[in-house]
């Protein structure tokens, strides 16, 4: 799940910067639709032959407030996401896409779910050692369990009408997802009506996801509850629990390590419900302004159970090397490890509202400008304000494009948001997630792309159109950085 922890990365995670992506791509495809030529009896297809879009994304982070162990430790995280989108013309008005990728990713973060892996962060290889007592684990140093690293897979299709006079188009769509805690399944559709001459736009869509969790939780609350809540039996039988001082707690004594909160997840689902309003104008032959609505309601269990959560009103409690406490909320220590207080905790509904819009503008034949503003709300507390502005330069007769582009990004924290081992167990909701913390962003990036309208390079028979690659790196204020870089290959069937 620390894929979804990047909220904001190209942002905030990987997988955000796929979906635009994705849909990029498919607008791509479906803004080739070709009005009646009234000077023709026949009709014009809405796409004229088969388009494939190949996608491939390397990302890289590293920052210092991993949720997983409570708001510090290593942040490290690399991704690979390549991606495959088809769109088949079905008949002159109907077209089909699908497509289908994976992201695979390493995390620092997510691997210390267990932090105790013998072959991990404490560097004992042996399972006598582990029984011993010598377990040892740091949020700072990765381990090797099996959360180290995932693949996410998703496939989607998607289908569109359009009417003899191309002023009315009709979309569904249905798709998958699943990776190692996680699965959704989703489905939706649309409608867009194009009027005065085309250059007046409306569009509403509804999109609905129903997810499930197959919860993994921090490997010492997870074992609580297997030995019977006994820390004589199981996992801790034979490992020493040290206090907040370093000494060796009598396990059989009135004062011992325990979870806060021993119940873990019981409603497993996680709805989400939106529903989309869009409204383009183009203005005169240079300027067109989009402005966007959403409404989004989500249901179940919201939270992370992943992610650990510290109180400052309980006495804490460690496994490994006493002598590392001092500093351990410090990259200095690298053989000791606090025991979790509770999971994440947030309430089971939220309430999102996006409001946006876009302005590209025509400057002359080298030059084009284009914007894009959001503002973003919700129940939680959390507001945010993104901008960005891109400046896409023409060279070789068109065939050639760079654009530079900026975004900006800043938000509040949410209500139920407290750094490592700030929050009070009275309490109703608390997490240490700092994507949920006040911050901002900067994402500075540079594109590349090549058009070739008569797809004069061939693999097979397919030619190919455009090519795109572009880099960009993100700087948080919370000290979270990352690079990515992108490529996308269009290929037409002659």
């Amino acid at each position: 799940m620390e894929v979804k922890q990047v909220e904001d990365v190209v942002v905030t995670n990987m997988r955000k910067f796929l979906f635009f992506t994705l849909c990029f791509s498919t607008t791509f495809v479906f803004s080739q639709t070709k009005p009646i030529d009234s000077l023709n009896s026949y009709k014009k297809r809405v796409l004229e032959s088969t388009e494939v879009d190949f996608l491939m994304s390397y990302y890289r982070q590293d920052g210092n407030h991993a949720s997983v162990t409570g708001g510090i430790g290593n942040e490290e995280l690399t991704d690979i996401t390549p991606t495959f989108v088809v769109a088949i013309p079905l008949n002159a008005d109907d077209v089909l896409t699908v497509d289908a990728g994976i992201s695979a990713y390493t995390s620092a973060s997510s691997s210390n779910l267990d932090p105790f892996d013998a072959s991990g962060a404490s560097g004992n290889g042996e399972e006598e050692d582990k029984r011993a007592g010598a377990v040892t684990g740091s949020p700072w140093v990765a381990s090797s369990g099996a959360s180290a690293q995932d693949v996410w897979g998703t496939i989607n299709a998607s289908y569109s009408h359009s009417s003899d006079n191309r002023n009315n188009i009709w979309t569904a769509n249905v798709g998958f997802a699943a990776e190692y805690d996680y699965v959704s399944a989703g489905f939706g559709g649309g409608f867009t009506k194009l009027f005065n001459e085309k250059n007046t736009e409306l569009g509403i869509k509804g999109q609905v996801y129903l997810d499930t969790w197959s919860p993994k939780y921090p490997t010492e609350l997870d074992s609580y509850n297997e030995a019977g809540q006994n820390l004589n039996n199981g996992f801790f039988s034979n490992i020493d629990i040290l206090d907040q001082n370093g000494n060796i707690i009598d396990k059989n004594g009135p004062v011992v390590w325990s979870p806060f909160n021993t119940t873990l997840i019981q409603d497993k689902s996680r709805n989400t419900y939106s529903l989309s309003l869009s409204f383009s104008q183009i203005l005169n032959k240079n300027a067109q302004i989009s402005l966007f609505f959403d409404v989004v309601q989500q249901e179940g269990w919201l939270a992370n159970p992943m992610q650990r959560v510290y109180f400052a009103d309980r006495d804490n409690y460690y496994v490994g090397n006493a002598a590392s406490i001092p500093n351990y909320a410090t990259p200095e220590n690298t053989d000791v490890f606090h025991l979790a207080d509770d999971i994440e905790r947030l309430p089971n509904s939220r309430f999102k509202i996006p409001i946006g819009a876009r302005f590209n503008y025509y400057l002359n034949e080298t030059f084009a400008l284009r914007t894009y503003y959001r503002y973003y709300m919700d129940n939680w507390g959390v507001n945010s304000h993104t901008a960005s502005i891109e400046l896409p330069i023409k060279l070789g007769l068109g065939k050639f494009t760079f654009y530079p582009n900026y975004r900006f990004y800043n938000q509040t924290a949410a209500d139920y948001f407290a750094p490592y081992e700030t929050h009070l167990s009275t309490s109703e909701f608390y997490t240490s997630d700092y994507d949920l913390s006040k911050f901002n962003s900067h994402q500075y990036g540079l594109g590349f792309k090549y058009y070739d309208a008569f797809t004069k390079f061939k693999i097979f028979k397919f030619g190919l159109k455009t090519f795109d690659l572009k880099y960009s790196i993100y700087d948080r204020s919370d000290g979270l950085k990352a690079g990515i870089i992108s490529t996308a290959f269009k290929f037409v069937l002659d």
